[in-house]
């Protein structure tokens, strides 16, 4: 992971409210408030209140976006949990790289590269013409709350000297089509001088972990007992399977809020049928080498990801646990 200098701030970012939805304006309301975001950050949205947007609503939405942010808004914020799709598209996605229609015909193909994948850029919208953009979301208000309380608690908070090592788990399972990146891991052993111990480990001993940072596996599940795992402020974990972004599909697989309602800070699922191409899902080593520089989930997330056209991001997007104070 190359050398990255400075992350997002709260002026930064845009927060996109859906004025039709009650859960929204509270999230976002509470969100602008605990961020300290201006008036002018804040755009209310009229989208319609079902999990996939079509390519026409989409553009619709799309275009209100564009016209009221400047280029001082580098990455947005989605204060709700849905629309998450366009069609095949993640709205993340989508909103990043444009709708690609091609991708519905054959959605296990290759998908629109993206510029940002181990980028230093702390200006994406300057730089590379397109903000990335995460959705603030839970099962329910209060979970979406409580994220959001766990993404203002984090910043900074693991840089103070002295404070016990944090735990990267990076887990194996038995499933060998959705366990694919342990090729990716790093070495097992101790990052300094950031103080966080890499693990391998089987899946079942994510619960055993002390201070968990970052969890990574492949399943169609969580790892058991990931709800009592001690994850701290901050925390990053996704699992590899098909549909884990499809937030309301009813199809037996785990989603990114799960892991939020475990109690992470930010995830990562795909909204279609991605097959296990390793572009199409966070690279760990780019996840947990951009977030040790300081950068914001948001940012590790998105750098993490070659192919995101199908990704959707979700979680706290200014939480920074290695930032400077």
């Amino acid at each position: 992971m190359p050398r990255i200098t400075g992350r997002l701030h709260a002026a930064d970012l845009g927060l996109v409210i859906n004025a039709d939805d009650p859960d929204s304006v509270l999230v976002g309301e509470y969100y602008a408030a605990r961020r300290k975001l201006r008036p002018e950050q804040i755009l209310r949205v009229h989208a319609p209140l079902r999990g996939t947007l079509t390519r026409q609503e989409f553009e619709v939405l799309k275009h209100r976006i564009d016209s009221h942010f400047g280029l001082a808004t580098q990455a947005l914020a989605f204060a709700w949990s849905q629309p998450y799709a366009v069609e095949c598209n993640s709205l993340t996605g989508a909103m990043a790289l444009g709708f690609d229609a091609e991708l519905c015909s054959h959605s296990c193909g290759r998908s629109r590269a993206s510029a940002y994948f181990g980028s230093t850029t702390i200006r994406p919208l300057l730089d590379l013409s397109w903000r990335p953009s995460m959705l603030i979301a839970a099962h329910d208000v209060a979970g979406a709350k409580a994220l959001i309380d766990r993404g203002v608690a984090a910043d900074g908070s693991l840089t103070r000297r002295g404070r016990p090592p944090v735990t990267a788990m990076l887990l194996t399972t038995d499933d060998a089509a959705r366990h694919v990146r342990q090729v990716l891991y790093p070495p097992p052993g101790e990052i300094k001088p950031y103080g966080v111990v890499v693990r391998i480990a089987p899946d079942t001993e994510l619960a055993s972990a002390p201070w968990v940072i970052l969890a990574i596996t492949g399943s169609v599940h969580l790892p058991p007992q990931a709800q009592r795992t001690d994850w701290v402020a901050g925390a990053l974990a996704d699992h590899l399977t098909s549909t884990g972004g499809a937030l309301q599909a009813p199809n037996g697989q785990a989603t990114v809020l799960d892991w939020i309602a475990a109690g992470v800070t930010a995830s990562h699922g795909t909204v279609s049928e991605p097959c296990n191409h390793l572009q199409k899902f966070p690279h760990p080593q780019m996840l947990l080498g951009s977030y040790l520089q300081g950068s914001t989930a948001i940012e590790a997330y998105w750098r993490s990801v070659a192919w995101p056209q199908q990704s959707l991001f979700v979680g706290e997007p200014l939480a920074a646990p290695f930032a400077a104070r």
